[in-house]
């Protein structure tokens, strides 16, 4: 169970680095603070990267992560 609630989905499905996280970055720049952004990969580093770009952002935390298959979705909240 989560306690989020997805506000905007990125699919992303096909591109490989650094595609999903150049594209994710623009999609969070146009989110409100306290939205949630899923992001629907295909690219098996989008796991490493995306994790490593919530690191470096001061305005994005990581929620989540998970494999469906052969799509990897992942959970930015937009904190600020």
């Amino acid at each position: 169970m989560t306690d989020y609630t997805v506000t905007e989905t990125l699919d992303v499905k096909g591109q490989n680095c650094p595609m999903p996280v150049v594209k994710t970055k623009q999609a969070m720049d146009g989110l409100a603070a306290g939205d949630v952004l899923e992001v629907l990969a295909t690219d098996p580093g989008s796991m490493s990267d995306l994790g490593g770009w919530a690191e470096t952002q001061s305005n994005a935390e990581l929620l989540g992560q998970e494999e469906a298959g052969d799509i990897y979705k992942h959970y930015v909240r937009k904190t600020e």
